[in-house]
């Protein structure tokens, strides 16, 4: 039997690359879900800097940097995300590769009293000449105490 985890063991630990197709059709669907009145996303050519989220849909939990690694989800709260791209955002058509790992852990202890664990997570997107593209990066915050307790 090997030994549990720990937190500093998952840093740098990756998710299966998962395939994601930008496709016209759910870039106009998904500027539609937004909101936006821009006519260059209305025609799902260009997509919305946000529109990687959609990649959420693509993946599975092979695809999930997390591995076996328990989390309480009652506990877990999405503290940021921010969106880097290495050129324009992708433009509809386009078929890119992702991949997710977890880049930093560490510890907080909160204002009410209990530890706070924060998990930075990356996911990587390249074109299929292995060019990055974009990467979105996601703070969660898994709390050690229930919410009002």
């Amino acid at each position: 039997m090997s030994a549990p985890e720990t937190a500093d063991d998952l840093v740098g630990r990756t998710g299966q690359p998962f395939d994601f197709p930008i496709e016209p059709g759910k870039v106009r669907e998904f500027t539609r879900a937004i909101g936006t009145r821009d006519p260059a996303y209305a025609e799902g050519s260009v997509t919305p800097p946000t529109f990687l989220m959609a990649a959420d849909h693509w993946q599975s939990r092979a695809n999930s940097p997390w591995g076996d690694h328990p989390r309480n989800l009652a506990r877990t709260l999405h503290a940021e995300q921010e969106f880097i791209f290495h050129g324009p955002p992708p433009p509809a058509g386009v078929r890119l590769r992702g991949q997710a790992r977890i880049d930093k852990r560490y510890t907080k202890e909160g204002k009410r009293g209990g530890t706070m664990t924060f998990t930075e997570i990356v996911t990587e997107y390249r074109d299929s000449g292995d060019r990055l593209v974009a990467e979105v990066r996601a703070t969660l915050v898994e709390t050690s105490k229930a919410a009002g307790k």
